[in-house]
Formats: structure tokens, C-alpha cells, sequence
């Protein structure tokens, strides 16, 4: 007997169909079992797909030019309601980009630094999105490379279960329709209790700050005065914490899903 001749019979005499539930919803199962996890030793990694909001150059300039790609390669403060970012976007020779961005209101200055590839990197300067803000706030660091096109940004999100709740019920408020593309659990790396609650800090404040981006988003100085603390104490405790991390790297101890 097939399965489909098991199901029951509505009441005009045809077999019912047997629902098959959404991918997003089976996600969303999936983060809920999370919720067991109360020890906090896990991390969650997720792949957001969100329709850029309203206000924000790149949702109405990509959207304008569907078939062009951006990654948004780093980040740094210039002041508290300022960042500055290199992007690099496919499409046009160099500085064929720049006019068309500096157009819109929250775009403060557009640098064209190098044709790289089937595109060009520029530097752009902008007022901070309110993300900035919400990342601040969790004190996490944002997930670099980050892929924008047709109107939509791929957000990468490496947190806690915590604070990946506060994460989503964000981004929900941004965007309703928005779509958890890949979502996965993974133990916190072992040598992380290694570290004391000051190096922890000290390493998530780093990170946030753009101290280890590639290019360097911060200078050791500027760290330091940020951080209110001297420049040597800085470099002294990060050349400890890379040690750690170092020492426990080397260490044969492979990662469990």
C-alpha cells in the first residue's frame, strides 16, 4: 500500500495531501532547539538574507542596478555617528560609480581607490546605519566580507543564542519577509575559557573596533585612546590573548558539531 493511499479521505471521498513544511520554518525549529542549550557554550552561524531598508544608499543603488555586485570589504569610526568602508563593485571602470553615490543623503564623501578584477574599489564615507548602533550595543563584532545585490544584503551572524534572539527580532522590525538562508550550532572553541573576563572584553572591544580586519580598520593608538588605556598596557594584553589563542590552536583538539 503507498503512503499516499494511507492518508485519510476528506469528507468529498479525496485523499488529503500530506503538508510539506517551509524551509524557513524548519530553520526557525531548528534555532528553538537551541533554546535547551543553557550552558551558553554554543555559537550560532547564520546566513540572513534581508531587504535593505529604505534610507540607506546601497538598498535604492543596488536595486537601481540589479546585476551589479558589492562587498563591503571593512569598517571603521571616523566619529560616533560616522563609518567609513571600502567596497568593492563590479560593473564600470574607476570612478564611474563615484557620481551616481555621492548623490544620495547619507553618503558623505567617495574616494575611487583601484580598478580590482571585473570592478573598483572606492572609499566611502557614510552616517551610520542604525545597525551600527545595535551591533555596538551586543558589543559584537560585524562579519566581513558582507555581499549586497539587487536591493538585498547576505548578513553573516556568528552569536550567542542570546544575543542571535536580539539579532533576529532586529532584523524582523528591518524586514518582515527577511529569510534565514543557512543556519548551523557550533561548541565554542575550547581555549575561549582560557581567556579572563578582561582579555574576553578586551578581544570582543578589538574585534568590534576593527583592530584584526584586513586592512587593519584601527591603528593601536587609536585603539588604545578609544579604549582609554595606554598604548604599551594595550599591546602588552593583545600580544597575551594572541598567545593563548596561538598556544591553544596548536593544540590537537578537534571541533565537534
Amino acid at each position: 500500500m503507498s503512503e499516499h493511499s494511507r492518508l485519510p479521505k476528506d469528507k468529498s471521498g479525496r485523499r488529503a495531501t500530506r503538508e510539506v513544511p517551509d524551509v524557513d520554518t524548519t530553520r526557525f525549529r531548528e534555532l528553538q532547539l537551541a533554546e535547551d542549550d543553557v550552558s551558553g557554550q554554543r555559537l550560532l552561524l547564520a546566513t540572513l538574507r534581508i531587504r535593505i531598508p529604505k534610507g540607506l544608499w546601497t538598498g535604492p543603488f543596488s536595486s537601481g542596478n540589479p546585476n551589479v555586485r558589492m562587498e563591503v570589504l571593512n569598517r571603521a569610526d571616523v566619529s560616533k555617528d560616522v563609518s567609513v568602508s571600502d567596497y568593492w563593485i563590479s560593473g564600470q571602470p574607476p570612478g564611474v560609480w563615484a557620481r551616481e553615490i555621492a548623490r544620495y543623503p547619507d553618503v558623505i564623501k567617495v574616494d575611487s581607490l583601484a580598478e580590482v578584477g571585473e570592478g573598483c574599489l572606492y572609499r566611502i564615507t557614510y552616517r551610520n546605519p542604525p545597525v551600527i548602533y545595535f551591533y555596538r550595543k551586543l558589543g559584537m563584532p560585524i562579519q566581513l566580507p558582507i555581499h549586497i545585490q539587487g536591493g538585498l544584503i547576505h548578513w553573516e551572524v556568528a552569536a550567542r543564542h542570546t544575543q542571535f534572539q536580539e539579532v533576529l527580532d532586529h532584523v524582523r522590525k528591518v524586514d518582515p519577509g527577511f529569510q534565514v538562508v543557512s543556519l548551523r550550532r557550533r561548541p565554542l572553541r575550547n581555549h575561549l575559557p582560557m581567556l579572563t573576563d578582561s582579555q574576553h572584553n578586551l578581544l570582543t572591544q578589538a574585534m568590534a573596533a576593527g583592530y584584526f580586519a584586513v586592512p587593519r580598520a584601527i591603528t593601536l593608538t587609536d585603539l588604545a585612546k578609544r579604549l582609554d588605556r595606554s598604548k604599551s598596557g594595550i599591546s602588552e594584553a593583545i600580544a597575551i590573548i594572541e598567545r593563548k589563542l596561538l598556544e591553544s590552536a596548536m593544540r590537537p583538539t578537534p571541533l565537534s558539531a
